[in-house]
């Protein structure tokens, strides 16, 4: 069984700068495609980014220009630099990875304040 675990949310102040990483354990093949998406209370859940085990790039026009995805496949560990926050960047983000069936991660609060 595939297991993400998220890490480096927390609150910042618009403008700012925030970097997450999620870790991927338990897979037997490496994964096809990694990403993050996020959830704002009471809205659904929306991609943000996305990366390809081959290096295809995929962002939310939202935060395109402010942030940036990057995976080490040697680590098994998906990347989300968070450049210039806003207060609409307040979600909960949660990581994705695929390989025939997808996976979630928990989630991790990321709060921007103004």
């Amino acid at each position: 069984q595939v297991q993400l675990v998220e890490s480096g949310g927390g609150l910042v102040q618009a403008g700012g700068s925030l970097r997450l990483s999620c870790a991927a354990s338990g897979n037997r093949y490496s994964l096809n495609l990694m990403g993050w998406y996020r959830q704002a209370p009471g809205k659904q859940r929306d991609l943000v980014a996305t990366l390809t085990s081959g290096g295809s790039e995929n962002y939310a026009d939202s935060v395109k220009g402010r942030f940036t995805i990057s995976r080490d496949n040697a680590k098994n560990t998906v990347y989300l630099q968070m450049n210039n926050l806003k207060p609409e960047d307040t979600a909960v983000y949660y990581c994705f990875a695929s390989r025939f069936v997808g996976y979630w991660g928990q989630g991790t609060q990321v709060t921007v304040s103004s």
